[in-house]
């Protein structure tokens, strides 16, 4: 059966998807008019590049903004959950429902940015990997794991049998993101806009953690919270290297982890 090609759309995503060579390039289609697209041709060496009409690319990128310019490439490679925990991951972004293309990229871009070591979602009630979506990663979909797996909650305990806590992001959380220790083999789950994390899959964490904010407004959205947690992540790993990977309050040692 031959696999639809997927859309990457935007002089950025393009350019990474071309440079990362995570999955193959198939054509490249340009606007006649287009101008500043020197290091994506360069990058697109030995492909078929197609010139086209605003109103013919317009149609090729399906309503989202190109810049001029849109490839079709093989379809994002999906790591399975246990050959992603054979490569030695200590960071994790777990979605929870996130199912805005526009939220589900922009956390793929900071997670990568921040350092993670992948991005698990669910095979159902998750943005479906999209021109949106890749075009709001900026091509950080290209540099790092991306992880779909069946059910949440069981994907959580899988990982916290490998050695990780997790925290699931919540407004009301009993801790601050800068109470634990999040230098250790962490996953962090975000939940949907407007519904947070499900119940039971609040129930499988480990610890809830909040963000305190001031001021008339009384929440972040999910893509804004996500940013936040993982640059704290970022900040104790980049000065705590060798910390013991057990939150404040958390009850045990986490089986097959660290021994505290």
């Amino acid at each position: 059966m031959i696999q639809p090609l997927d859309k990457v759309v935007g002089r950025t995503p393009v350019l990474e998807c071309l440079r990362a060579k995570k999955r193959r390039a198939k054509h490249l289609y340009v606007l006649k008019s287009a101008r500043g697209l020197d290091e994506i041709l360069e990058a697109a060496k030995g492909l078929p590049i197609h010139q086209r009409t605003r109103g013919g690319l317009d149609q090729i990128a399906a309503g989202v903004l190109h810049q001029g310019v849109v490839l079709e490439a093989a379809p994002l490679p999906l790591t399975p959950l246990a050959q992603w925990l054979d490569t030695g991951p200590n960071l994790a972004v777990i979605l929870d429902g996130v199912e805005d293309p526009h939220n589900f990229g922009a956390i793929v871009r900071s997670a990568a940015a921040c350092g993670a070591s992948g991005v698990l979602f669910g095979k159902d009630r998750a943005a479906p990997l999209s021109p949106a979506a890749l075009k709001s990663a900026a091509g950080a979909m290209e540099y790092i794991d991306l992880v779909r797996v069946t059910n949440i909650t069981r994907a959580i305990a899988t990982l916290q049998d490998a050695g990780f806590w997790v925290a699931a992001l919540e407004a009301e959380g009993d801790q601050t993101i800068w109470e634990p220790d999040l230098s250790g083999k962490i996953g962090l789950v975000i939940g949907a806009e407007g519904k947070g994390v499900r119940r039971l899959v609040r129930q499988q964490c480990d610890f809830h953690l909040r963000i305190p904010i001031q001021g008339p407004i009384t929440s972040l959205n999910a893509s804004a919270s996500a940013s936040i947690a993982l640059v704290e992540c970022l900040r104790q790993r980049s000065r705590g290297a060798g910390r013991p990977a057990k939150p404040c309050g958390a009850p045990m040692p986490r089986p097959g982890g660290v021994t505290l």
